[in-house]
């Protein structure tokens, strides 16, 4: 079996493609490399482009008939970059995704596993949320994760495609053979600045701390990057018994269903490290929300995935990434 991972040279897209490795499954990679890495496909069947691209998807389905299936991780996903630069993630995450799926329907693919995001819901208070919870994205880029799902249910509605969307709450970690992880050295999300402030002896800075939470700092479902890829293989497999002429698109939510503050996440951080992290408390950035954690049942009814990865492993892989990447990618 072959599968079109789109953003296969990112941190997502990458660590699928290992875990379809693993699994028998053969990965061909499309990215454009604006944020992916080119390390990350080597040894792998690459094409460098834009998803937009209709000419190279037509050359990637000709090279390879024999593709059953696209995983769609290609993406911008920094929600202060996106504040700051709304067109960009509208061009990039809405337009050029419609683009692709007129290329995939042209070469007789409807199989599509789409990287959605939990931050389309609504999560003002940090409760859990499950697939039928109210929307209300608070930033350009959780906008254009809620449109593009609106955009792909209509298109399979129409009987064009079939389209499962995997709803991704907070990555972290990175593979356990350590051949891919987080590709950015000063990411945004709170366990990369954890490390980073670790790293220079800075304390971390909360941002927000009257939250409607336990501890009044925000509240995020943290899930192990490799159980993420662990459903998208569970995905791929079992595509053809959850999606039908009569329910062509579905939504599943990918979280541990325990939601962590980012107080208690400092809290893990430190039981993994020696020298313990020092906290600041700031005001919320631009696009925050208090944040929410999911229930995963569905996942475990349709796709037989319980994740198996603790918070603490995940900190740890990440740390354990760090001096690879550093001399990875150079």
């Amino acid at each position: 079996m072959k599968v079109l991972i789109a953003g296969g040279a990112g941190y997502i897209g990458s660590t699928v493609a290992s875990a379809c490795l693993d699994e028998g499954i053969t990965p061909v990679l499309l990215d454009s490399l604006v944020r992916g890495r080119r390390e990350y496909t080597e040894g792998r069947i690459f094409f460098e482009g834009d998803i937009s691209d209709g000419a190279l998807v037509d050359r990637i389905f000709a090279e390879h008939p024999d593709i059953t299936a696209v995983v769609h991780c290609a993406a911008l996903i920094v929600v202060p970059e996106s504040v700051a630069d709304p067109s960009a993630y509208y061009e990039a995450n809405v337009a050029k995704s419609l683009d692709f799926f007129g290329h995939l329907r042209r070469n007789v693919c409807d199989r599509v596993v789409f990287s959605s995001s939990a931050s389309i819901y609504q999560a003002d208070d940090g409760s859990p949320v499950d697939e039928r919870s109210p929307w209300g994205p608070q930033s350009p880029y959780a906008r254009t994760k809620a449109m593009c799902e609106q955009m792909f249910a209509d298109i399979a509605a129409a009987g064009q495609m079939r389209v499962l969307s995997l709803r991704y709450f907070n990555p972290i970690g990175a593979d356990p053979k350590m051949r891919t992880g987080l590709q950015l050295k000063r990411p945004s999300h709170a366990l990369g600045k954890m490390i980073s402030c670790h790293q220079e002896g800075t304390p971390f800075p909360i941002t927000g701390t009257s939250y409607p939470t336990r501890d009044g700092s925000g509240i995020r479902d943290y899930v192990h990057v490799w159980d993420l890829a662990a459903a998208h293989v569970a995905a791929i497999r079992r595509f053809d018994s959850l999606l039908t002429e009569s329910e062509p698109s579905m939504a599943i939510n990918l979280g541990t269903g325990s939601g962590t503050t980012v107080r208690e996440l400092c809290e893990a951080f430190n039981r993994v490290v020696d020298t313990p992290l020092a906290t600041v408390d700031t005001e919320p950035r631009p696009g925050d929300v208090a944040g929410a954690y999911t229930s995963g049942d569905l996942a475990r009814q349709t796709l037989g995935w319980v994740p198996t990865l603790s918070l603490e492993e995940g900190i740890r892989s990440s740390l354990d990434w760090i001096p690879l990447r550093d001399e990875k990618l150079r």
